[in-house]
């Protein structure tokens, strides 16, 4: 009661709002541990907390909800069982899943108050920006990388998104555990680099501690299974210099640990799980191949080829510590290896560690040119820097609850001179966005019967009122446009498109186009008397703006997600037909959209449909 009394003292008014809200958090690493220890201190009623991570050594010197017994368990369940402690009036669930699960829909975003994003990579959060958006639900976005942080709010319609300016590729990288589920070659390269090789030149991370922290039942089998790995990459570092080494240490990281990583079956129920890699088969296929291939830097090596390079830097690295074993000896020096990116046996090896990793997840490997530059641009994670970043978020999310947007600030945190905290007005939506710069709307589909055709002909010319010149798009590429009607009369589920998807309308009139109408796609079950395929309310589409920001209809400006502002729709007539340029498409930042030639036959769940991809770039993880 005595903490609700100073609550109630500091909140004023907004106490009642908060204690009744229902917030979620996506992310429990090193902002998200900060970040919900603020939000239960605070009093939100209700946190939902999700996080696909588990638990890792270096995690443990800033995200202060876990210990050493909590190793390789989930970060969302044990940060509930953690921080619950701090207030136990706050109902809290936790999903140890990733994010971007099915089961985490529009209509599951809809029912909070509030979203706070504490995430680790550049993909998950424009998902969470874009749900958040087809829910209507304020966003309070978060970031950091090492002593600079950055707290965005982002609303539909008032402000802009995380999308509507473009984001460069990233020329730094903070050290992150990526050991579990790497999905970017900067992830892998981050492993063999900040793990991989200390593990075996550097200083041990389980070196630090005991393994003997933890006494209940329901962890002691991974704790003694931790007590094992740590024997075992204690012993390979007694093997250096004997002629089964490589062969050791091969099978510890690339076979004996992704077969571990594989059991854990819930970890693989939305991803392609890792193939372990076998030293013997592949030294067969490496006989013949010279180590000099290393100075091939300009291109990708194969599977054979990382082989032959792992295991003869492995053996040059070996050597050169057991010479600094001998002279430390004498002068009483530290005993390792330091990994410099302009030293060819430490770049040699994070190179193929690295890409052999890679191999094993499905990720595009990289040259060893490629890899000095992105192994160059390691920053570490700040614990105080975490801290201040969930402090402004939660400073922020008050002005939301309050409704008073005008008064929130974009945040930033700098390492400069002057001022340690800097902030600026919220801006406007860029009506360019190819994000939030549209229209939205929920399409209600029975996926059996609902045709492409039906939406096409029923829904987005009868309807709608759309010219000729439009054309459907998903996450895959082109479904139809006038060039391409290949798939008209197929099914929704033959297409591959399930609820909670995503279609895409580009309207490439001539004279006065609209802007791009998102369709979030929900499955239900229609009435056979109905039409298979509905758009629940009367829509109102925009016009694109002009380069001086105008729209071309009535002069009036047309910003992202204004109802008032929007032009009702009706058919337009348009003279001269064009068709569009990649880059006038937004359906995909990093490539021009592909036409979706759908094979005649009904999709299994675990179907992929592969396209050319020309995208590249590395992913920011800020921290885990």
């Amino acid at each position: 009661m005595g903490r609700d009394r100073y609550r109630k003292q500091s909140l004023g008014a907004l106490y009642g709002t908060i204690k009744q809200s229902r917030v979620l958090l996506i992310g429990a690493g090193g902002i998200g541990c900060e970040l919900l220890k603020n939000l239960l201190l605070t009093g939100f009623g209700e946190i939902h907390i999700v996080d696909l991570d588990t638990i890792d050594l270096s995690n443990l010197n800033r995200q202060f909800l876990f210990r050493h017994e909590h190793i390789k368990k989930s970060k969302a369940l044990v940060a509930k069982e953690s921080a619950a402690r701090f207030n136990p009036d706050v109902k809290l669930e936790a999903y140890h899943a990733n994010i971007k699960d099915p089961r985490f829909n529009v209509d599951w975003f809809q029912t909070f108050d509030l979203v706070f994003n504490a995430l680790d990579n550049l993909e998950a959060r424009r998902h969470v920006n874009k749900m958040c958006l087809a829910a209507d639900v304020p966003l309070v976005e978060s970031g950091t990388t090492g002593f600079n942080g950055q707290v965005q709010i982002i609303k539909k319609g008032k402000t802009e998104c995380y999308d509507c300016n473009e984001k460069e590729i990233p020329k730094s990288f903070p050290v992150c555990t990526i050991r579990s589920t790497p999905s970017q070659p900067i992830h892998c390269i981050v492993w063999a680099k900040s793990y991989l090789f200390t593990e075996i030149f550097g200083t041990s991370e389980d070196e630090t501690q005991e393994l003997d922290h933890s006494r209940d039942t329901e962890n002691a089998k991974e704790i003694e299974n931790l007590r094992r790995e740590s024997q075992m990459l204690q012993n390979i570092r007694n093997s250096m210099g004997s002629p089964s080494f490589a062969q050791e240490v091969f099978a510890k990281v690339f076979t004996d640990d992704i077969d571990r990583l594989r059991s854990m079956d819930d970890m693989w129920k939305n991803r392609k799980p890792p193939e372990s890699l076998h030293f013997d088969l592949i030294a067969k296929e490496a006989e013949s191949i010279d180590p000099g291939v290393s100075r091939r830097d300009q291109t990708s090596w194969s599977l054979a080829e990382n082989f032959v390079v792992f295991s003869d830097s492995l053996q040059r690295l070996s050597d050169r510590l057991r010479q600094v074993q001998l002279l430390s000896a004498n002068n009483g020096a530290a005993s390792i290896l330091t990994f410099d990116k302009d030293d060819q046996d430490t770049l040699d090896f994070v190179s193929a560690t690295a890409n052999l990793r890679s191999i094993i997840f499905g990720i595009e490997t990289k040259s060893k040119f490629d890899i000095k530059q992105m192994a160059g641009n390691i920053i570490p994670a700040i614990a105080t820097t975490n801290a201040m970043t969930a402090s402004l978020c939660v400073l922020q999310a008050f002005k939301v609850m309050r409704d008073s947007l005008g008064k929130a600030r974009m945040v930033f945190l700098e390492q400069t001179p002057a001022r340690v905290v800097n902030s600026e007005p919220l801006r406007p939506p860029n009506p360019n966005c190819s994000v939030c710069g549209v229209t939205q709307s929920r399409l209600l589909v029975d996926a059996s019967r609902a045709t492409l055709k039906d939406l096409v002909e029923d829904v987005l010319k009868l309807q709608l009122g759309y010219g000729d010149e439009f054309s459907v798009n998903n996450e895959i590429g082109t479904l139809f446009d006038p060039e391409l009607d290949d798939n008209l009369s197929k099914t929704f589920s033959e297409l591959g498109i399930k609820g909670d998807s995503f279609l895409t309308i580009i309207d490439d009139d001539d004279e006065n186009p609209r802007v791009n109408l998102t369709l979030a796609v929900s499955e239900q079950s229609l009435p056979e008397s109905s039409k298979p395929i509905l758009i629940p309310k009367k829509l109102e589409i925009a016009r694109k703006p002009k380069a001086n920001g105008e729209t071309v209809t009535r002069g009036i400006p047309t910003t992202n997600g204004n109802a008032e502002l929007a032009i009702p729709i009706g058919r337009q007539n348009g003279d001269v037909k064009r068709k569009r340029s990649a880059d006038e498409t937004n359906v995909d930042e990093d490539r021009a959209v592909k036409h979706v030639r759908v094979p005649k036959r009904k999709f299994e769940d675990d179907d992929l449909v592969l396209v050319e991809d020309h995208g590249n770039g590395a992913i920011v993880i800020e921290d885990d």
